[in-house]
């Protein structure tokens, strides 16, 4: 008798933990032949909002740490991509890439993380500024992160379109709540599974799959989301989202970019997700004897 294969069910990734959707609700990817390549989650407004509390929740801890040890992480996400080539080589496949491209996208994929990887600790020096004040004081500029970023991520690019997004908004601090592709959804599941063994701390990335006709009203309408990227090219949608951005005033972009092109990694990605904060520090003036004036 014809074996049955076990196909495998893509669980959402949430506060570092693979739950399955609390709709119980999946819907089945298939390729161009209309065979079924696996059981994907059909994620719903409570596993966002789950995921916004987790990522909130991870924001304090993430934002707090020296850039050198966001740097490390992303390398380290970059190292584990690295050994797992030929399982994102498989999906890509599936998902109807050519070998060549497969290859392709996974060296750009990985060459990207070890670009904002060496971002880390150098944004802050280039968008930082100390300004010319007429009292004896120091005036300090310094970007610091946003915070919760919502990230309709793009729909025609599995891998490298999910993680030019993830990693500029991680690099500077951020936390992020991301929809994966809806055609495309394997790797960006996989994807999940190679940050939840790379130390990066559960809830700085979630990953929900489902339907952007669901979902993106509650991405750019939650009051606890401060920013949101929108990758896709639907016009209508994009208006949509930009309308229901502006309730609690968030940040709303548009990373609607080409990808493979080396001019869209930038560490002004990371900055349109920075806030600039101004502080002023006193100038201690020593006079005759060491007296303080």
């Amino acid at each position: 008798m014809a074996r049955l294969n076990v196909l495998k069910t893509y669980k959402i990734y949430i506060g570092g933990q693979f739950p399955r959707t609390e709709s119980g609700r999946y819907y089945e990817l298939k390729n161009k032949k209309q065979e079924t390549l696996a059981n994907v989650c059909l994620s719903s407004r409570k596993d966002f909002r789950n995921a916004v509390v987790a990522a909130r929740a991870a924001f304090g801890s993430w934002s707090a740490r020296s850039a050198f040890n966001r740097s490390q992480i992303l390398y380290r996400i970059a190292e584990m991509l690295e050994g797992r080539k030929t399982q994102f080589t498989e999906e890509l496949l599936l998902q109807g890439l050519s070998s060549r491209a497969a290859e392709t996208e996974i060296q750009q994929s990985i060459d990207r993380l070890v670009h904002y990887a060496g971002w880390c600790d150098k944004y802050q020096q280039l968008f930082s500024s100390v300004n010319p004040v007429a009292s004896s004081h120091f005036n300090f500029s310094v970007p610091e992160p946003t915070g919760v970023v919502s990230v309709i991520a793009p729909e025609k690019s599995s891998l490298l379109g999910l993680i030019s997004c993830i990693a500029p908004v991680i690099a500077g601090g951020n936390t992020c709540v991301v929809l994966a592709s809806e055609t495309l959804p394997l790797c960006s599941v996989t994807f999940s599974e190679v940050l939840a063994t790379s130390d990066l701390p559960g809830g700085v990335v979630n990953i929900l799959t489902g339907t952007s006709n669901e979902l993106h009203d509650h991405f750019s309408s939650h009051m606890d989301v401060n920013a949101i990227i929108y990758c896709r090219d639907n016009k209508e949608e994009l208006k949509k989202i930009m309308e229901n951005s502006s309730l609690n005033v968030k940040r709303s972009m548009n990373w609607n970019k080409d990808w493979t092109k080396d001019e869209n990694q930038n560490p002004y990605l990371i900055f349109d997700l920075q806030e600039i904060k101004t502080t002023w520090h006193p100038i201690e003036n020593i006079g005759i004897g060491g007296a303080k004036y």
